[in-house]
């Protein structure tokens, strides 16, 4: 067998995770003893935990699930799930089709339950549908979706797949802090679906899977059904769907041991397709030799999944929706402010749900936590908790504790209550929000920037760089990335649109960096682990007539608008009066970015800035004293004054 002869064990020390696969489906193979050792001691510990599972002693996952309110449907039953999940380190994925270009809120519902089956101990994986979001799923639509463009595909997958990375991290982090212990046996990951897409021979799935495929069942899905009879009719890319997602999980299942699927509450259908599709993969698998691993020996090697519920809060609306806008777990679509918001404003009757659903809070202590709260609801002790854990899960505890801070401080009977500020206004650490400082993986820049400037330069207006010199020092140290990737015999170096990969930014000449735009209009550079910028590239007079400005544009600096107010005024352009009117509009465009309740700590000002203001007043007060002088003697000399 072909992946029989891959090392379990890659040369960096970690598990490969497709010949650990191949060991959990019981593929024989002689590894050393240390590593056999290391092998047994899994099984072992596993086979621990059952027991005592068995005794009593330790919860079963399932029975987790069940309690904190995450199971809706089940593909199989529910004593068949709970036992396989007792008896094997099974693998479960939850798949997302990057349809725009960020997670919202409703997204963290059926990722919680894999977050905990990490945790477990267990194998858990993120599949971005790359390759399935170009079709669009069509469950529980009448209409088509809108389809994605090449260059809005690629954008969002890489800003899900940085948010999904982000995601991992800080559950690594909750892991630590809950006191789980370690286990190389324990798995997780990122995974794209077009990796197997861009190179699968249609015949194969169709020879593998197309004959055990029936068009009556196919038909009567209520997905089918409803489209037909009440939308817009379906596609027959639409109506290939729950295969193409199918074909996913065989994948899936073949290289990483993925028996479960968890989906959102409208996906009941498609994992019921996707179990006859797996099922009929499995057991048409052409290599006799391979076949005998793949169909399974006992109940335990089944496939598996289940539905998490559609969550609706006390108003009735949509979990994740409020005024009818989606809460985005992207910082600079919902603040970490609003997103802190969001969830203390949860009513007393849901609280208690939410706390269970989104949190890693065991249900003992969510019990004392509602006591507490009961005490005074007005304190709203259940809320603050629920918002700093989800928003710690989604942004870390650093901005989580900040947006704590803020909001005890706007609402703590200090100032009134009023709109929080957007997210595109200030900064999560309430300083005013710039191109330069704000985390956001939006900019839109001129084409002659792009085009004819140093890369230090581009860096710097990105907001990756504090100076042009420090963007050329990140170039040229090689500390910052973009999206591109060699192409063999090609001198063409652009990402390829269908998979996400960077290079180093390196010190080319200017105008070298067009090379890299995806469908000529789009950037994308990243700076460390989750620092990326998405840009757009637009047409020199549309930025224009955008009035945004990049830091270190030209004619743009506050020195140079000081410096022209000066020379008119020297020059009798402009009277004190008007010269003063314009050092005012330019302090209070400053403080319209202030805009909101939170206490904004005014940036020190420069060396050259102070002697700047000091010439401007000395300057306006030579002004006025001539002014002073003049009508002086005017009055001297006019008789109608003596």
């Amino acid at each position: 067998m072909l992946l029989q002869t891959r090392a379990l064990v890659r040369s960096s020390g970690r598990i490969n995770p497709l010949c650990f696969a191949l060991q959990q489906r019981g593929v024989k193979r002689n590894f050393g003893p240390k590593m056999q050792t290391k092998l047994d001691e899994a099984e072992a510990r596993w086979k621990a935990r059952a027991d005592a599972i068995t005794k009593g002693e330790k919860q079963n996952t399932w029975d987790l699930f069940y309690e904190r309110g995450y199971v809706k449907d089940t593909a199989g039953t529910k004593e068949h799930i709970a036992e396989i999940m007792k008896n094997k380190r099974i693998g479960a994925y939850v798949g997302i089709d990057p349809t725009a270009p960020s997670l919202h809120v409703g997204h963290l519902l059926p990722l919680m339950p894999l977050f905990w089956m990490y945790m477990e101990g267990y194998k858990a994986f993120t599949l971005i549908g790359g390759s399935t979001a170009k079709i669009g799923d069509p469950s529980g639509r009448l209409k088509d979706r809108e389809r994605l463009s090449s260059n809005d595909a690629t954008v969002n997958m890489t800003k899900i797949h940085f948010q999904l990375k982000r995601l991992w991290e800080n559950v690594d982090f909750e892991m630590r802090k809950r006191g789980y212990e370690a286990d190389w046996a324990r798995a997780r990951g990122v995974v794209n679906n077009n990796h197997w897409w861009n190179s699968q021979p249609l015949l194969e799935i169709l020879r593998r899977v197309g004959q055990s495929l029936r068009i009556g069942p196919m038909l009567s899905r209520d997905t089918v059904k409803n489209k037909l009879t009440k939308g817009d009719g379906m596609s027959f890319a639409e109506f290939t769907y729950p295969v193409m997602q199918g074909w996913d999980w065989f994948k899936l299942f073949y290289q990483r041991g993925v028996q479960m699927q968890i989906g959102g509450s409208d996906q009941y259908g498609n994992i019921i397709s996707g179990l006859e599709i797996v099922k009929a993969a499995r057991e048409n698998e052409p290599d006799p030799q391979e076949r005998k691993y793949l169909v399974p020996k006992t109940p335990l090697d089944e496939c598996v999944g289940f539905t998490v519920p559609l969550l609706t809060d006390s108003a009735g609306n949509k979990f994740g929706k409020s005024a009818g806008n989606a809460i985005w777990l992207d910082p600079w679509q919902t603040s970490v402010f609003d997103f802190y918001g969001y969830f203390v404003r949860r009513s007393d009757e849901e609280v208690e749900k939410l706390l269970k659903l989104f949190t890693f809070i065991p249900t003992s202590e969510i019990t004392k936590i509602m006591e507490e709260h009961a005490k005074d609801p007005r304190k709203r002790v259940a809320q603050h908790t629920l918002a700093r854990e989800v928003s710690t899960l989604v942004h870390g505890a650093e901005e989580a504790a900040a947006a704590e801070q803020q909001h005890r401080m706007m609402y703590s009977g200090q100032k009134p209550i009023s709109q929080p500020p957007t997210g595109r206004n200030v900064a999560a650490d309430g300083q005013i929000v710039t191109l330069n400082n704000a985390p956001r993986p939006d900019v839109i820049l001129p084409e002659s920037l792009i085009m004819e400037k140093a890369i230090g330069r581009i860096l710097y207006a990105a907001g990756l760089a504090r100076s042009s010199t420090e963007g050329h020092k990140l170039a040229a140290n090689k500390g910052c990335y973009i999206g591109a990737q060699y192409s063999a015999g090609s001198g063409d170096l652009t990402m390829n649109p269908e998979n996400i990969s960077f290079m180093p930014v390196k010190l080319w000449f200017p105008g070298e960096t067009k090379r890299y735009l995806i469908n000529g209009d789009t950037l994308i550079l990243r700076k460390g682990k989750h620092n990326v910028r998405v840009i757009k590239v637009v047409s020199d007079v549309e930025y224009a007539a955008s009035g945004e400005t990049y830091p270190g544009q030209a004619y743009t600096g506050t020195v140079r608008k000081l410096n022209a107010i000066m020379k008119d005024l020297k020059e009798n352009k402009l009277t004190p009066e008007e010269a003063k009117k314009a050092m005012d509009e330019i302090q209070q465009r400053a403080l319209d970015k202030q805009k909101g309740n939170q206490i904004i700590f005014p940036e020190e000002k420069s060396k050259q800035m102070k002697e700047m203001e000091r010439k401007f007043k000395q300057t306006l007060r030579e002004s006025s004293q001539e002014v002073d002088d003049m009508v002086d003697e005017k009055n001297k000399t006019d008789p109608s004054k003596w």
